[in-house]
């Protein structure tokens, strides 16, 4: 039987709130399976890039990373968030320990190509991309990986990586060693119907019912790379997929109750 694995993924507005980041820590150190947890920005990036002067473009929602931009997020990402983050877990006596993609050769990406738009330093990545064997090692040392969003191309080139990717072809990738589970967590109780009105959760939904929900304009925006990272993942033999609030950790690894399953 495979050893059960969570794999959590956090976002910016818990990250940008220290009361509510220091709850949640809190709950993912008492988890006792193995854990990894990745990591996306915040506003600290864009804060610091006004601050100098280096104008942040985005296209779809998606940033434009040209080499200053590289240089800040590499900072905020890789330094100050991860290790902000890393104490946190050393302080609840969770042996955590902080990577970018390119500690280890841990995660390997290719630059984004894309026929009309130059996204400058943004890296893509799939399952192969992962250093499996490694990663599993640190997990059987006990240690605790904390990844940020940040990773290379083992030619001299950090990549700026979207964060719901990482953890998803993370979860891939280890699925045929352990039972993973892999958790999103966010601001909202999970998927809702209307994103108005927080009672309105949709206990699950499939490929069709995703692309239903879309078609139909009920999805916000910012939900959709979650939810199409969580479908490849659980397309991808990932054992578990959820979408939780992020308070709600406790309570999910408990009593499986809260968010949304992602199913086939």
């Amino acid at each position: 039987m495979k050893e059960k694995l969570y794999i959590i993924k956090i976002g910016g507005a818990l990250i940008d709130d220290e009361e509510l980041l220091n709850q949640f820590l809190e709950q993912f150190s008492g988890i006792n399976e193995k854990k990894i947890l990745v990591h996306g920005g915040g506003k600290l990036a864009t804060m610091l890039a006004d601050k100098l002067g280096i104008e942040q473009k985005m296209v779809n929602g998606r940033r434009i990373t040209d080499k200053d931009t590289l240089d800040i997020v590499t900072m905020v990402y890789a330094g100050g968030i991860n290790k902000n983050i890393v104490e946190k877990l050393q302080q609840k006596k969770c042996n955590a320990i902080g990577f970018s993609g390119a500690d280890g050769n841990l995660i390997k990406a290719k630059k984004r190509e894309h026929a009309e738009i130059d996204f400058g330093f943004v890296g893509d990545i799939n399952k192969k991309s992962v250093n499996r064997k490694l990663v599993s090692k640190l997990l059987k040392l006990g240690l605790v990986p904390v990844f940020s969003a940040i990773t290379h191309d083992k030619k001299g080139n950090l990549f700026n990586t979207n964060a719901d990717t990482i953890a998803s072809v993370m979860a891939q990738a280890l699925s045929s060693k352990y039972e993973v589970e892999l958790l999103y967590c966010f601001d909202k109780e999970g998927v809702l119907e209307d994103v108005n009105n927080p009672e309105s959760v949709i206990k699950s939904v499939s490929e069709k019912e995703f692309s239903v929900l879309k078609e139909q304009g009920k999805l916000h925006k910012g939900i959709l790379p979650k939810l199409e990272n969580a479908l490849g993942a659980i397309k991808n033999n990932v054992n578990k997929v959820f979408l939780i609030k992020e308070t709600q950790l406790k309570n999910h690894i408990e009593n499986h109750h809260a968010g949304t399953e992602i199913c086939l």
